[in-house]
């Protein structure tokens, strides 16, 4: 009997699939990330997919067998997209500070993560300069900027936080810490009026969102479609858009100062802040107001989530522990009598520092961190070979709860950094932005957080205004609200709420 058209085309298919998956297990077999031990779940082919669920679910308890069975040295989990290798240890630190770019690459870990040159375009990725206006211009404002701080926060904390008298006020503190770090970052970055507008600050705080809510989809989007998808599909484009109207008459005026003076030169009562940065930055390059928007809201990115979330955790603290607001209290209120709301005050308060670096310690933002990509193949000194085109994570959080590393370190120590500090000769090694082998919550060598020294102060006055001004506790049971886990983040509680009061003692405003 004949064989049917049909039964031909059924075959044929049958032997494309058999080839396939044929192909897939050879990769799978010859893959060079296999003499890597893998925790989580199985490595075999499709079975792996498995393992990355059981990792964004699990990865606190993977993390801590990893490191627990592979300090000193590496294994790795699976993602939706990709497999991630995990070092272990302040020994596997030093390996990612010293390793070279052409080796290791920040950059392109962080492009992998963001995806910016489909989001944004092919300029903030290859030229992103606001990262160093950031690092440089913006750290050497910091004092000039502490008063404007200030000032803002005599504005914002009664509107956001309205107390009556002796009454509590409950809040919630995500939302909360959000607009009011959205509004501090952003008197810095475009000034008055605009960071009061509670609609251009909305944009500043879903940008976060937006930003990796796009890259996810693309990352799990084909490579040639990438560009379509960014161009049809993109939240963070439509918020650079929603933005040009509250920006735009700033930056016409602006422009229209540097027109009358010259790009590149200084005036009376010339702007110093990112927002002129940019607008001459990107003045240099012929480029349209939507450029100058998206680098600011990129700038917006690095800083409200991050800085929001840090003040959240140690406002959860505090609250949950009120017996440590009087000596940060008592500290807070001598420095400022005598010396006034300065960054070198701010400096002075190393109990306010060390609480601030503890809770980073204990909480972070991420479990896992400095970012890299191996650009090549990487032999690490523990005989590990790191196949180029990998991601490279350390396991920052376990790292931070190593009592090796700092005793107790399970436990909650507000002063523990303020107390190493007294002795000789460790005075500056342990405040809060200084990074090494066992604390790099700002990352780690030249691609260290640029914007840490900003973020710092920027937190050092917002917490040092609420401890001298308002009195704190939990709502509901006293017990502080739980973290959540996900993936490799590390967030507050989202729902957590506590209750502030005027301070009920004689206030330093």
């Amino acid at each position: 009997m004949p064989v049917s058209v049909m039964d031909k085309s059924q075959a044929t298919l049958y032997g494309v699939l058999a080839a396939l998956v044929a192909i897939y297990v050879f990769r799978w077999r010859t893959n060079r990330l296999q003499h890597i031990p893998t925790l989580g779940g199985p490595s075999d082919p499709v079975l792996s997919y498995l393992s990355a669920f059981n990792y964004i679910l699990n990865s606190t308890k993977i993390l801590r067998e990893g490191y627990e069975r592979f300090k000193g040295s590496a294994f790795k989990v699976a993602d939706l997209e990709s497999w991630t290798v995990i070092l272990n240890g302040p020994e596997m630190v030093d390996e990612i500070r010293k390793r070279p770019d052409e080796e290791l690459s920040a950059m392109e870990s962080n492009e992998e993560f963001l995806q910016i040159r489909y989001i944004f375009g092919k300029e903030p990725y290859e030229d992103p300069y606001h990262i160093h206006l950031t690092r440089d211009k913006l750290t050497r404002t910091l004092p000039a900027i502490v008063p404007d701080l200030v000032d803002e926060l005599r504005a914002t904390l009664p509107e956001y936080v309205p107390t009556h008298g002796d009454e509590w006020t409950t809040i919630d503190v995500t939302t909360t810490t959000q607009k009011i770090v959205a509004r501090l970052s952003n008197r810095v970055f475009v000034r008055l009026p605009v960071c009061r507008n509670e609609e251009y600050l909305k944009m500043a705080v879903s940008i976060a969102t937006d930003l990796i809510k796009d890259a996810f989809i693309l990352k799990t989007s084909p490579h040639f479609l990438r560009p379509i998808v960014a161009w049809l599909a993109s939240s963070t484009r439509r918020t650079v858009r929603r933005a040009l109207p509250y920006l735009r008459p700033v930056i016409a005026e602006r422009k229209e100062q540097i027109a009358e003076h010259g790009l590149g030169q200084d005036w009376p009562g010339k702007p110093n802040d990112m927002l002129q940065w940019i607008i001459e930055n990107e003045m240099l390059r012929g480029a349209e107001d939507e450029a100058i928007i998206a680098r600011i809201l990129l700038v917006n990115f690095q800083a409200i989530h991050t800085t929001s979330t840090s003040i959240t955790h140690a406002l959860y603290h505090l609250a949950a522990s009120p017996e440590y607001i009087h000596p940060l209290r008592e500290e807070v209120q001598s420095i400022i009598a005598a010396e006034g709301w300065t960054k070198t005050a701010l400096g002075k308060m190393r109990k306010l520092d060390s609480f601030l670096k503890e809770s980073q310690r204990y909480n972070g933002i991420s479990l896992v961190a400095p970012g890299r990509k191996a650009l090549k193949d990487v032999r690490l000194s523990d005989g590990t070979v790191i196949p180029a085109g990998t991601m490279v994570n350390m396991n920052t959080h376990r790292l931070h709860l190593d009592d090796a590393c700092y005793p107790n370190a399970n436990e909650f120590d507000p002063f523990r950094f303020a107390r190493i500090r007294e002795v000789d000769g460790e005075g500056t090694k342990h405040q809060f932005t200084h990074t090494s082998n066992q604390y790099v919550a700002f990352g780690i060598g030249r691609h260290a957080c640029p914007g840490r020294f900003f973020a710092a102060t920027e937190l050092k006055a917002l917490l040092a205004y609420i401890v001298i001004n308002y009195d704190l506790k939990v709502a509901g049971d006293g017990t502080r609200p739980r973290n959540l886990y996900f993936s490799h983040a590390i967030l507050p509680s989202m729902s957590g709420k506590i209750m502030l009061r005027k301070c009920q003692v004689e206030e330093v405003t």
